[in-house]
């Protein structure tokens, strides 16, 4: 039994980031970059995708999705961060953590099960070209990303209730940049045992098999890809799976050294530092990684940016 009922909680603190007064105003300069930055690439990829018809195939139906929960995990958090970093108010409603937890997760997992979809759609393409139209029609694909919203929803939905369960009576200061599930758990004062084992299984479900099951798939395609005599079928082979391949390194390789690196004494702002580069810099990278060497999307942007200014010259 809690000794502090979590029914008298109204308020915790996020400390965010230990910087100096100028280091205040750097770091909200750079995030507030970084956010419009993110959320201007991925709607300009969603609205390309959305208005020209040659990218209406399963692989640029993926990546609309992929632009739409990156708006949303990047939202979830950042615009809170801006604001403590502005005003110095490092408050937050209990309602308002479990609300920042449940976007978190379940656009993080949605991300993680979408781009386990994309490496599909690239393994039936390369591996099983002749069977492509057939394997992936549009009942798949549509089917494979609302499977990822809706099992993404339901697994955050169950996590935001079992945060909303939570006493805090020692300590109410988040020692993170938002309200980030471990640092939770670090200063509750509720049994979090059954919730980290919880944790341990959620971890291999949507994260070590979707991962492995994106490398075993790549395994695939690249053995397929060395055996193409040609080396323009090698090269055209492996440029159309590149820009997902380094969105995948990407995502996975500072949550693969957070997790795997030893504890330190500054472990904590590593920590925050190393959250930070996957929560905000890869959401960065990732709508020029997908749009700057694809020769498709930037011909469909460039007709489309076309028609809209004939249509503004003649109206």
């Amino acid at each position: 039994m809690d000794d502090c009922p979590n029914n008298t909680l109204t308020y915790l603190q996020i400390s965010s980031f230990s910087t100096s007064g100028m280091g205040h105003v750097l770091v909200f300069v750079m995030v507030l970059l970084i956010y419009l930055i993110t959320i201007t690439g991925n709607l300009v990829i969603i609205t390309v995708i959305c208005l020209v018809p040659q990218l209406h195939t399963p692989m640029y139906f993926f990546l609309s999705n992929l632009s739409t929960a990156e708006v949303i995990y990047i939202s979830s958090t950042l615009p809170k961060l801006l604001y403590i970093t502005a005003t110095q108010d490092h408050g937050v409603t209990f309602p308002a953590c479990v609300t920042q937890v449940y976007f978190f997760l379940a656009t993080a997992v949605c991300d993680i099960l979408i781009l386990s979809s994309m490496s599909y759609d690239r393994y039936v393409a390369i591996c099983i070209p002749l069977k492509y139209s057939v394997i992936m029609n549009r009942r798949m694909y549509v089917s494979l990303a609302a499977s990822s919203w809706v099992v993404s929803s339901m697994n955050a939905i169950m996590y935001a209730y079992l945060v909303s369960t939570l006493s805090f009576c020692s300590s109410r200061t988040i020692d993170h940049f938002f309200c980030e599930l471990n640092a939770l758990y670090t200063i509750t004062t509720s049994d979090t045992r059954s919730r980290k084992n919880f944790m341990i299984i959620e971890d291999i479900l949507f994260a070590y098999i979707p991962f492995s099951l994106t490398i075993t798939s790549y395994v695939f395609i690249i053995s397929t890809i060395l055996k193409i005599r040609s080396t323009d079928g090698r090269f055209k082979a492996f440029s159309s799976c590149t820009s997902h391949l380094t969105t995948v390194i990407l995502f996975y390789g500072p949550i693969l050294f957070l997790y795997m690196k030893p504890n330190s004494i500054d472990s904590k702002e590593q920590d925050k530092i190393l959250c930070f580069l996957y929560v905000a810099i890869v959401l960065m990278l990732n709508p020029f990684v997908y749009t700057l060497r694809n020769k498709e999307f930037l011909e469909g942007l460039k007709n489309l940016t076309r028609i809209t200014v004939e249509w503004l010259l003649e109206n």
